[in-house]
């Protein structure tokens, strides 16, 4: 500490280094020569010089001083290196290092390696272990230089996917853009010429009703003419004047004429202006007419059954469960009561009698309207109940490439799947379900929508399932579309008889 101090004190506050050639100015204060050799006043309080520093005597006791400062110094670095020298000494022995311990990777002297502490290591010549050492890293120096390509390579590859994200995004922004300015556009159009429309109808009526406006003010101009001049001429009690002031001037119309009400003879002219359906139900009108320029719109499908129990409409939009001639067949093959029980319209099975047989009729002796099996509530696993892959219905249109869409209205249904074969969404009446093949996973989805639309995008390999009534996403799979081409996929419970289809949305 005293060591410290001494060096500071014999430190020039000026080159900040031990005094050389110090000199003391007249204020007291100590500096090199050379480092106030050309000032006028001194560095530390600045008292102005009256001698020139270079004509001081020089600081004896300070210069030597400094001197031994310097030797300090020397010798300490002298030690430090007369340490370092001696850095191959084991420092608990005071032995050369000539081992190098295996087990603790760490070198070690020859009473070390007969120590308590290395009992049982492994240990090998500083040079013998250097050398394996030396392989060892040049080996996996290798292994990092081929690790920094890979990760270099997955960098830039990352890099590449970014730029190409942006730049996708970029693209997707000028075509929402443009997208949205084509809608705009058809707006505006359509309510500029709305406006119009309202605008011809109200300078249609306002002339109407100017032209009965200038007829009935005539007319009042007229009356009140009369009523003046007639006042006027009743004042005057002359019978002669009076005759002669009312025949002046006066046609040949008689006195009954001039004084027949005229309010009766106008017309007033009354032109609500109305806009019908645009007035009330504006939105709605402009969103049924923007159906028919929004392209892509949603897909029309047609559909056909695969199936002997499921049914289409005539017009291909509309799946029910089995056909009306197997309700007819069921009923006069075995009358009202087994038809009721075989259809689910009787719950209480009742004897029927097939031939010379009688049996208890229940629905599940026949497989056309067997339940499908059961999910909410039960122990079994999803992935063993598969649904009935004979029994369902396709899109007539099928799917190469691109992005569609479509939506089924399934109302009420209790039991429904709509997707791809393979991969689907279905609905037991409690629970939704994402299939997979015969793999399905239990969805949390809380709602009933009435109607589902499916986005199909073939290039990402999706598909998601949205309540159409508000656009809610249900859930995303990504289906193998290995095979190419597949169409759409629907199923329903079999039942009869079924007032309640499944129905592809047309727009």
């Amino acid at each position: 500490m005293a060591y410290v101090q001494c060096s500071e004190d014999l430190t020039c506050s000026v080159c900040l280094s031990i005094f050389t050639d110090p000199v003391t100015l007249p204020c007291g204060h100590s500096f090199c020569r050379q480092c106030v050799i050309e000032v006028h006043s001194c560095p530390q309080c600045r008292e102005a010089l009256s001698t020139e520093a270079k004509c001081l005597p020089t600081s004896v006791v300070l210069k030597n001083l400094a001197e031994k400062v310097r030797e300090a110094e020397k010798m300490k670095e002298e030690g430090g290196s007369e340490k370092a020298e001696f850095h191959d000494l084991c420092p608990e022995h005071e032995e050369k290092l000539k081992l190098f311990c295996v087990t603790e990777q760490q070198l070690a002297c020859i009473i070390c390696r007969d120590g308590e502490r290395h009992e049982g290591h492994k240990f090998k010549p500083i040079k013998e272990a250097a050398t394996s050492l030396r392989k060892d890293l040049e080996t996996s120096v290798q292994d990092v230089l081929d690790d920094i390509h890979a990760i270099e390579s997955l960098a830039n590859t990352q890099r590449e996917e970014i730029t190409k994200t942006k730049e996708k995004s970029e693209q997707l922004k000028t075509q929402i853009r443009r997208q949205f300015e084509e809608m705009h556009q058809f707006l505006q159009r359509r309510e500029d010429e709305i406006k119009n429309e309202l605008k011809h109808k109200e300078e249609d009526g306002i002339e109407k009703m100017s032209h009965s406006l200038k007829a009935i003010e005539t007319a009042l101009s007229e009356r009140k003419e009369m009523e003046l001049k007639t006042a006027s001429i009743l004042e005057i009690s002359d019978s002669e004047k009076f005759l002669k002031s009312w025949t002046e001037g006066k046609s040949m119309m008689t006195t009954e004429d001039l004084f027949k009400p005229r309010a009766k003879e106008l017309q007033l002219v009354n032109t609500s202006l109305s806009l019908g359906p645009y007035e009330s139900h504006l939105q709605f009108f402009m969103w049924k007419e923007m159906l028919q320029v929004i392209q892509p719109r949603a897909e029309q499908l047609s559909l056909r059954s695969n199936s002997t129990v499921l049914s289409v409409s005539d017009d291909g939009r509309s799946l029910f469960s089995a056909p009306q001639s197997n309700q007819a067949d069921l009923f006069s093959k075995f009358g009202q009561s087994a038809f009721d029980v075989l259809t689910g319209l009787n719950t209480t099975p009742s004897p029927v009698v097939l031939g010379s047989s009688s049996y208890q009729a229940k629905p599940r002796d026949m497989g056309l309207f067997a339940a499908p099996p059961k999910f909410a509530g039960q122990s079994e696993n999803i992935s063993s109940l598969p649904s009935s892959r004979t029994n369902y219905a396709s899109s007539v249109t099928e799917f190469t490439s691109g992005q569609h869409y479509w939506e089924v209205e399934v109302g009420s249904r209790d039991y429904w799947e709509l997707g791809l074969k393979d991969n689907s969404l279905r609905y037991d009446g409690k629970k939704y379900y994402a299939f997979h093949q015969t793999v399905g996973l239990p969805l949390v989805f809380e709602g009933r929508p009435r109607k589902i639309g499916v986005y199909l995008n073939c290039s990402s390999k999706k598909l998601s399932f949205y309540d159409a009534d508000n656009m809610k996403h249900i859930h995303t799979v990504s289906p193998d579309l290995t095979s190419m081409p597949v169409s759409a996929y629907f199923n329903i419970r079999h039942k009869e008889p079924d007032r309640n289809p499944i129905t592809v949305c047309w727009y």
